[in-house]
């Protein structure tokens, strides 16, 4: 849960300022939440052959579905530090506007991140249900960018090029929130004794 947390907070960081270290170390973080979900997945997985409390079975099926989440959202960090690399690389910059989107957009997956990690990591119910409702603002946002985008395009303000780097942001903002909200909807089930 840190290293993909920290993996998405540089690779956020590397739009607004790339540096091969940034990427090394995104890049690194991803490698061990692959590790990490091989190993835990491995042990889960024979966990639950053996006799255990319908509570530790609980538990260890949820932490077998977290861990997936976990390690695409490192996934995600990765492909957010690739497209920092291209704009780096081909001298891609956006309007005033469209950086305005962004950093709104920076912020809030920032924030999912680092209430989807201390929800887990604290087993904190309220901060989960925090997430859902911030995904949907994260949904809108990026929905909002998408036709300002279109909008720039048809009056000549930006190129079709900055729009191949700003959709593969978009997408993986999105995809960061989608898991962030997954994590956060099976820590609440769980509680509830509806996990399923």
């Amino acid at each position: 849960a840190a290293d993909s947390e920290l993996a998405v907070h540089e690779s956020l960081q590397s739009v607004r300022g790339f540096t091969p270290e940034l990427a090394a170390s995104v890049r690194q973080r991803e490698d061990d939440t692959d590790r990490y979900e091989d190993t835990l997945g491995t042990f889960l997985v024979h966990l639950a052959t053996q006799p255990m409390s319908e509570q530790d079975s609980v538990e260890s099926s949820k932490l077998l579905h977290l861990i997936g989440d976990f390690e695409r959202i490192a996934d995600h960090a990765v492909n957010i530090i690739e497209s920092a690399e291209e704009l780096k690389e081909k001298g891609v910059s956006f309007t005033d506007s469209a950086k305005k989107e962004l950093q709104t957009m920076l912020n809030a997956v920032s924030e999912i991140v680092d209430l989807t990690s201390r929800a887990f990591l604290q087993d904190d119910l309220t901060l989960a249900r925090q997430v859902e409702p911030l995904e949907q603002v994260i949904d809108c946002l990026i929905s909002a960018a998408k036709s300002t985008h279109v909008e720039r395009l048809q009056s000549g303000k930006c190129t079709i090029q900055n729009g191949f780097v700003l959709n593969d942001l978009l997408t993986n903002y999105e995809r960061v929130s989608d898991h962030c909200s997954n994590i956060a909807v099976s820590l609440i089930e769980t509680s509830a004794g509806s996990f399923d």
